[in-house]
């Protein structure tokens, strides 16, 4: 069983260990304080938060630019696609109709038909 005078050195012991570790922890009360201020909405910024807010805006408007280039390349291509389908289908038609049509003269167009 641990005496008093134990109890009482382990005890101030890690009260010391806490008081040396609360300095590195805890920041200075002038420091948190110009941490915590905020610039009213009237005071000008300064040339460092300018750079920083112009730096942002010109990263948010090449990620934009690149969001809506990258649509427009999606959207074009799926036109193309479309618009081949389309014209395959239509080239498949015509052909079908020329085939059943051929009325074996050359070039087999109505106007060359002989009507007796």
């Amino acid at each position: 069983m641990m005496s008093w005078r134990q109890v009482i050195l382990l005890s101030s012991l890690s009260a010391l260990v806490l008081l040396c570790s609360t300095k590195q922890i805890f920041m200075q009360e002038s420091d948190a304080s110009n941490f915590l201020k905020r610039r009213s909405k009237r005071s000008p910024m300064s040339r460092d938060e300018v750079n920083v807010e112009n730096r942002q805006k010109l990263r948010d408007d090449e990620l934009r630019r690149e969001y809506y280039k990258e649509q427009r390349n999606e959207f074009e291509n799926f036109v193309e696609e479309q618009r081949d389908e389309q014209e395959e289908r239509t080239r498949e038609a015509v052909e079908q109709w020329r085939q059943w049509h051929y009325d074996g003269l050359y070039p087999p167009y109505l106007f060359n038909r002989q009507n007796i």
